[in-house]
């Protein structure tokens, strides 16, 4: 039955989602009134909706189509996986070939010793898993008092009640009571906007030592963990000063205490590496991996430990009272075991580091220049720009959040997803875009931002306020 093939009118499928479907991170009474995007296929870096316009995909998904969309070897897998083994649980003590495979191949990729996996089905169930995985390896080794998670403002680490209590989105705290007892939050290391009159390293260094201030005010003995992205994604696409992440390894190594490297977006060759932690000089105790592991094609994630970890949990004995009807699941592994054949056997991450990513970077640090952006910044295969109405203050508008919608309705009426976090605007396209589409999203970016400074002109909101 091809029912994909022959749409309803877009208006019809708008209204039968209006009427059924509650959408994530929306506001339900806007989306009814306007109605929603239907996107009917995608192929490369291109989107297609129900009324046949192509928009190029400068968000991958959510972060996550690395291969890009329309790759016809993950669907043969998944089909040839459905009918050999389409579903067995890894609880007590079993497994399957899928799951092993990708176990062992995610160990080889890897740095350092993260040898072991304990899967889920995305990022904000790893970092759930996570919160309880710290917690009971120190009362494994007979410290149940170190309990107490630091993590950071503005982090993005899922939206469960654990993880979105480790994140640091105020948004998100305001509803249902989060966050949950013990977590700690600190500085996010956000030089444009919270720098003052330093100077990017010397910045790094002040949000850096204000872990070590944490612990100290919290106790070391209560310290299980800390937690954070390499480069802040949701947050902004926050990319930390040079100082940064050398001096919170030193810290991290210089007390009892976990690094959690949340690589959900970061990892599977986002900045040019393998992994942020390669690209940022990080050794993590634990990272947390989803999104780009089957470039969104399947649902899966996993929480990849330490041998110190992992050694614990063996030696100790005793069942890990912990896991998820899907984890390992055999079609998202088998999926996710040929969504790494691909980006590695096509050096998609080597081309990203090497020639995708620079390229990109230099196009958009060419953004700086227009009147409407104060910083333009990148890592690899994402980036953000900073809207101000006073480039040499580095000043908000006076009315925060009022620019970024405006500019996001501009994008993708110009065929461009390119999302907005209050004022900043952000991408993260798929891996595998190419110099003539990197130039095709700028040329959209640019127009996209004429438009906005017109209308912001226009409507009297080019007024710096203060922080």
């Amino acid at each position: 039955m091809d029912h994909l093939s022959n749409h309803p009118e877009t208006a019809e499928m708008q209204e039968t989602d209006a009427a059924h479907h509650l959408h994530p991170f929306t506001d339900t009474a806007a989306l009814n009134e306007k109605g929603a995007r239907i996107i009917t296929s995608a192929k490369g870096v291109m989107l297609r909706d129900s009324d046949g316009r192509q928009v190029l995909d400068g968000m991958a998904g959510l972060w996550c189509v690395n291969i890009g969309y329309g790759r016809n070897e993950l669907a043969d897998v998944a089909a040839r996986q459905m009918r050999e083994l389409p579903y067995y649980n890894t609880f007590f003590q079993t497994s399957h070939p899928a799951v092993i495979k990708l176990a062992e191949r995610i160990a080889q990729l890897t740095p350092g010793d993260l040898n072991r996996t304990f899967f889920s089905c995305g990022g904000s169930d790893a970092n759930d898993t996570n919160i309880r995985l710290v917690r009971h390896y120190w009362a494994s080794l007979g410290k149940p008092e170190k309990t107490v998670i630091i993590s950071r403002t503005n982090a993005y680490h899922g939206s469960a009640i654990g993880s979105a209590s480790l994140g640091g989105m105020s948004a998100m705290h305001a509803q249902g009571g989060l966050p949950i007892p013990g977590i700690s939050h600190i500085a996010q290391p956000y030089w444009y906007a919270d720098g003052g009159d330093l100077s990017p390293e010397e910045y790094g260094l002040v949000a850096a030592r204000a872990l070590e201030a944490e612990i100290e005010r919290l106790g070391e003995a209560n310290v299980a963990a800390f937690i954070a992205e390499p480069v802040q994604g949701a947050g902004g696409v926050i990319v930390p000063p040079s100082t940064y992440w050398p001096e919170i390894q030193r810290i991290c190594d210089a007390h009892e205490i976990l690094l959690i490297a949340d690589e959900v977006i970061t990892g599977f060759g986002r900045t040019g590496n393998w992994f942020g932690c390669q690209t940022y000089g990080i050794r993590p105790d634990i990272m947390t991996i989803a999104k780009g592991l089957s470039s969104g094609y399947q649902p899966i994630g996993g929480s990849v430990v330490s041998e110190k970890v992992a050694a614990v949990f063996a030696q100790t004995g005793g069942e890990f009272a912990h896991g998820y009807t899907y984890s390992g699941h055999p079609v998202a592994a088998a999926v996710a075991l040929e969504n790494l054949r691909i980006l590695d056997e096509e050096h998609i991450v080597e081309t990203v580091g090497a020639d995708t990513g620079p390229y990109l970077e230099q196009r958009w640090a060419g953004l700086a220049d227009h009147p409407l952006v104060g910083q333009a910044r990148s890592s690899g295969m994402m980036a953000a720009i900073e809207m101000t109405p006073d480039k040499s203050a580095r000043a908000p508008f006076e009315t925060p959040g009022s620019i970024g919608p405006i500019c996001r309705d501009f994008c993708i009426e110009n065929g461009l997803v390119m999302r907005h976090v209050g004022d900043k605007m952000i991408i993260a396209p798929p891996l595998v875009i190419s110099r003539d589409e990197i130039d095709q999203l700028i040329e959209k970016a640019v127009k996209s931002l004429d438009q906005t400074l017109a209308a912001a002109t226009e409507q009297g909101l080019m007024k710096p306020g203060t922080r």
